[in-house]
């Protein structure tokens, strides 16, 4: 499936995630599997969390970017539109192209 996903981008460069796992560097057409973090203050939530859409305004800040990723189905979580609206979980996930859209 084909999905995108919001990074922190950092001052080198490189991506990762924005909040579990956060010193994960993600490089493009590399598949990553999922890895199962607890991390205190967030829902555990195993899986690559994935919108359906690059939006989700209360994620978008300055250091971020969007990702158009490919991703091997888990599972759909249903989230406010405010949030991006749907999310999908993703057993793999592969960066194919980094991009910032005007939204």
């Amino acid at each position: 499936m084909i999905g995108y996903k919001l990074f922190k981008q950092r001052k080198d460069g490189s991506i990762g995630p924005l909040f579990i796992n956060a010193r994960q560097r993600i490089e493009i057409g590399v598949e990553y599997p999922y890895e199962a973090h607890e991390r205190k203050g967030f829902a555990f939530r195993p899986g690559w969390h994935i919108c359906s859409k690059p939006f989700a305004p209360h994620l978008s800040k300055k250091n971020r970017v969007w990702a158009k990723v490919e991703f091997s189905f888990m599972d759909t979580i249903k989230r406010p539109e405010s949030q991006g609206g749907i999310w999908y979980l993703g057993k793999t996930i592969k960066v194919l192209e980094i991009f910032n859209p005007n939204f």
